[in-house]
């Protein structure tokens, strides 16, 4: 029987893609609009190290909504696992904590 409940599906497969990439998409959204605030203190201060790095920020926020839809294709598809590699969540954090410093940079300067 263990193998039964091994190679059974998702109760809700279309339910969990969903989640996935709105969660991603959330994600994005989030580091976007971090990036685009960002950005403003680093050009009206002419802080070229804040802008670059919200340049960077606007790129992982492109490619989290980017990841999100593949994911979802993926996912709707019935291929892979529904949690994502632990790889894609430690980028995700990565870039969660450097749009977080980035914040609190643009904060400090303005």
């Amino acid at each position: 029987m263990p193998h039964e409940a091994a190679t059974r599906r998702p109760r809700d497969p279309g339910l969990q893609s969903e989640r996935t990439a709105l969660a991603w998409n959330r994600t994005g959204l989030a580091v976007l609009v971090n990036a685009l605030l960002a950005l403003r203190t680093g050009w009206v201060r002419h802080e070229t190290p804040i802008t670059i790095v919200a340049f960077a920020l606007m790129v992982a926020a492109v490619a989290a909504v980017l990841y999100g839809a593949w994911r979802r294709r993926h996912l709707l598809n019935g291929h892979g696992r529904a949690a994502p590699p632990a790889v894609a969540i430690a980028i995700a954090a990565l870039v969660t904590l450097l749009a977080c410093a980035t914040g609190i940079a643009s904060i400090e300067l303005g």
